[in-house]
């Protein structure tokens, strides 16, 4: 596993990119031009990286040298392919397939937090999109407590993709929200599963809740319309252990 480590320099990117490093994100100034510039962007768009426009204040917050506008971070884990790791887990007849998709959860504690829920629940691999999601940086790693290490983590383009392929496999889709009148207790989760999160504000979006196969909610009794996702996430990951054991 490599470090966190954060690199600048137009050149120094397009190298690492070459190079096969596990890139998580690329942040490049707004309104950067010029023909190496461009020659950058070609390299990104044909691997598909996270990539944010941000003013060059953000850049120099990032970096303690001369970015060019460019700034980029290396994650401390290599992303796995996610139809490699669900052929492996169906292949396996031991194992009732669990796996958690999060949908632009934002925040890297909180998705350090999930990370460790789910290896201590034993989800056989967590799916994140390459885009809009928190990295996998220091505070990810320190608060899942090194479990970042121990569950595959896989990329898809569109959390729909990663739907779409579960279903195709065999797998019950159930959508976390609150936009529906079933609890998680009224959901079979013995079958295979793939558990959708959402984002801190917005949760599921509407056109993912469209196409998945359940959604269920937390009874709630307080005054509070809903819990911090990590928290919510191991509610349902714990239910789903509670019907299996």
């Amino acid at each position: 596993m490599e470090d966190n480590t954060t690199i600048f320099g137009i050149r120094t990117v397009m190298e690492a990119i070459q190079s096969g490093k596990n890139i998580d994100k690329i942040y490049i100034q707004k309104g950067l031009s010029g023909p190496l510039f461009q020659e950058l962007l070609h390299q990104i768009g044909k691997e598909g990286y996270n990539l944010s426009y941000v003013p060059v204040e953000k850049l120099n917050k990032l970096s303690n040298g001369n970015h060019q506008g460019v700034v980029a971070k290396i994650s401390p884990i290599k992303f796995r392919n996610m139809e490699d790791v669900v052929q492996e887990i169906l292949e396996e007849p031991s194992k009732t397939p669990l796996f958690l998709l999060l949908d632009q959860i934002t925040d890297a504690r909180n998705f350090g937090a999930i990370i460790r829920t789910a290896e201590c629940c034993g989800v056989h691999a967590i799916i994140v999109q390459n885009k809009g999601g928190a990295p996998v940086n220091a505070d990810t790693v320190k608060t899942s407590a090194g479990a970042v290490f121990k569950i595959p983590i896989c990329k898809v383009n569109h959390i729909k993709d990663a739907i779409y392929y579960m279903q195709s496999s065999g797998i019950h889709v159930v959508a976390a929200t609150e936009k529906t009148e079933d609890t998680l207790y009224s959901v079979d989760f013995k079958l295979p599963t793939a558990l959708i999160m959402g984002s801190e504000e917005k949760g599921v979006n509407p056109s993912v809740l469209k196409i998945v196969d359940a959604k269920a909610k937390l009874p709630m009794y307080g005054t509070i319309g809903s819990l911090n996702v990590s928290v919510a996430c191991g509610a349902f990951l714990y239910e789903i252990v509670r019907q299996r054991i």
